[in-house]
């Protein structure tokens, strides 16, 4: 199934999506061909040695990730997961630079007349350390960086990029996750009726727009501390015909009033933050939560839940190597602990797997790992009422 074509979505060249397309099919060749051999090189290399020297298995991931960083069948492998990502990025950051200008004029007419929803910046806003210090997934100057007036080069790179990363299986929008999400909370919360919908941290809008097709009723607002990735969403919202309202805004403290929504939902955002600022981001959900609200978190799966010492390391490969350095603290948050310090109850807090909406999508690998992200066929689902 190929990407959706809307009017801000960058057109490649054919040597341009001939490089796309050699890059998806590579990290395609990673995830079902070489990952696999990482875990029989653990079983009979890496781990039996390791018991010879300690006189007992690898305890946790660091254990293994010691253990598995001098074999060269990993060193190699990694490698090649790294590269494939740099690669990516720069087949598709040249195919923007290109063609910028043109997706620079197409978003400003796009949004001007904001014929259906809005769009509000604020250059005020500072963009948090845990995004300024690292280019999150090694994009080049992350979602935030800006280089000319009106820039949307971020998000362009990103909408691409994405769709090449999850090798064509978050779908042709790129939207799985906010398509599972909604899905379930639908099918579980059938009587739920939101009037106002809130996504924190919707970089291009990818997981926005499923919430407004499943509450076509409710108001839908997404924030995100990068302008050039707002404004492309925003243009890309009204190329799709879809209302959003995208303001920039840092998820740990918005402008927003008091029991404003009836539902706040994110999608992979609490990875991409810190120890510090998810704790405050879940007292900003409740503040913003009317009483009998939701708030929905979708990430992968915490370690506890992994099968043993050598997925959670597999799963883990991002923090050192992917430019996340919370990927890994946050596969081990206590979400119930987290969730009652912030004023909900810990005894109705909900922590689910959520079938994939795209259930028949093409080559999934049926786990969880590194460079697979929709591999598995399902996410974790981090729910709490108010």
């Amino acid at each position: 199934m190929a990407q959706t074509q809307h009017d801000v979505l960058p057109r490649a060249t054919h040597d341009e999506a001939a490089r796309q397309d050699f890059i998806q099919s590579f990290k395609v060749y990673l995830a079902n061909n070489v990952s696999p051999g990482n875990r029989e090189v653990y079983d009979q290399r890496v781990k039996p040695q390791f018991e010879k020297e300690h006189g007992r298995g690898p305890k946790d991931r660091h254990e293994v990730r010691k253990a598995m960083g001098a074999d060269p069948y990993y060193q190699f492998w990694s490698s090649l997961q790294r590269t494939s990502q740099e690669m990516m990025w720069d087949s598709v950051s040249a195919s923007v630079d290109r063609q910028l200008d043109d997706l620079v004029g197409k978003a400003k007419s796009g949004g001007q007349g904001k014929t259906l929803g809005s769009l509000r910046l604020d250059p005020s806003v500072e963009v948090p350390h845990y995004h300024a210090k690292v280019d999150i997934h090694c994009q080049p100057g992350g979602y935030h960086t800006e280089l000319r007036e009106d820039d949307v080069a971020a998000g362009a790179i990103y909408d691409r990029a994405v769709y090449i990363y999850t090798m064509g299986r978050a779908g042709p929008l790129n939207s799985d996750m906010g398509d599972s999400a909604a899905n379930f909370m639908r099918r579980t919360f059938p009587e739920f009726k939101p009037r106002a919908i809130l996504d924190m941290g919707c970089t291009v809008g990818h997981s926005t727009l499923p919430w407004v097709d499943a509450y076509p009723e409710a108001e839908v607002h997404g924030i995100d501390v990068g302008a050039p990735v707002l404004r492309y969403a925003h243009a890309r919202a009204e190329s799709l015909g879809e209302k959003v309202h995208y303001s920039q805004q840092n998820a740990e403290k918005t402008d927003f009033e008091d029991e404003s929504f009836d539902l706040i939902v994110s999608q992979i955002l609490i990875h991409e933050t810190s120890s510090k600022a998810i704790k405050r981001i879940m007292d900003e959900c409740h503040r913003l939560l009317r009483p009998g609200g939701m708030m929905v978190h979708l990430e992968t799966p915490p370690y506890a839940a992994m099968n043993d010492e050598f997925d959670e390391f597999i799963m883990d490969w991002d923090t050192y190597n992917n430019n996340e350095p919370f990927w890994g603290p946050s596969h081990e948050i206590d979400y119930r602990e987290l969730a009652g310090d912030a004023g909900f109850d810990r005894d109705k807090v909900r922590l689910e797997l959520a079938p994939s909406a795209l259930a028949e999508a093409a080559g999934r690998t049926g786990v969880f790992q590194c460079g697979d992200f929709a591999g598995a066929g399902e996410w974790f689902l981090f729910i709490a009422e108010k």
